[in-house]
Formats: C-alpha cells, sequence, structure tokens
C-alpha cells in the first residue's frame, strides 16, 4: 500500500512545471488577462528590436484592444533544460477579432523563448520570433 502511495507524492519535473506555466500564459492572454500574463515576465525581459517589459506590456494591451477574442495555439514545445533555465523553441499560430466563428487576422509564428526558474515559477526571460515559413 505504501509503493502505490510513493508516486503521487512526487512534485512536477521542472519540464512539467515550464509546460505548465506556459500554458497558464497562454490561457491568461486568450482570456485576455493581462495582469495574469504579465506576472510571468522577468522584470529584465528582452524582446524583439530592443523590446523591453513595458514594451512588450503595452504591444499585449493593444492587442486586447484591438481583438475582442484571441487566439493562440501553440505547436509541440522544444525544451532544453540548463539548471535555472529553458529555451523553448515552438511555432505559434495566432488570431484575432471581434469573437466572431472565424478569425479576422491570423499569423504563423516561429517562437524562441528563454525562461528562467524563479520563485517556484517559470519566467520569460527573451522571446524571438519571426513570421514562419
Amino acid at each position: 500500500m505504501l509503493l502505490l502511495a510513493v508516486p503521487g507524492c512526487q512534485r512536477d519535473s521542472a519540464q512539467q512545471r515550464l509546460r505548465k506555466d506556459i500554458a497558464a500564459m497562454q490561457e491568461a492572454v486568450e482570456e485576455h488577462r493581462l495582469r495574469d500574463a504579465m506576472a510571468m515576465v522577468a522584470d529584465d525581459f528582452a524582446g524583439e528590436a530592443g523590446m523591453d517589459r513595458a514594451a512588450l506590456h503595452n504591444l499585449v494591451c493593444a492587442q486586447f484592444l484591438a481583438n475582442g477574442r484571441i487566439g493562440a495555439n501553440t505547436g509541440p514545445l522544444s525544451i532544453q533544460l540548463r539548471g535555472d533555465d529553458a529555451t523553448v523553441r515552438f511555432d505559434a499560430l495566432v488570431s484575432g477579432g471581434d469573437g466572431r466563428l472565424v478569425p479576422e487576422r491570423m499569423q504563423r509564428y516561429a517562437v524562441v523563448a528563454g525562461w528562467r526558474a524563479q520563485d517556484g515559477r517559470w519566467r520569460l526571460r527573451h522571446a524571438q520570433w519571426s513570421v514562419a515559413p
């Protein structure tokens, strides 16, 4: 009986926690929860063309204002862990519009994101994205 209880006591692996945090960030964006999405972004975030955390905040906010509905579907996540750092590569299909059945805008991106484990959660440190071929 004791052996059956042991697996239930195991904590999630670092990779499992990262996958859960990425899914939570995706859900926050799709549900227009700006505060929750930005809580997962590191203070020293660096993105495309010198984008910092404040610029990312403004970009996400502008997308929320322009799109009544946002969809973000990711392909398989390729995760490389190195201690408290991780690099995640994936394709994302991002859509937006006024909430009708068919999105008005849709684009596929190739994404490379760097994450850092901090205070029991993963935080997005940097991200690069380009239109996927």
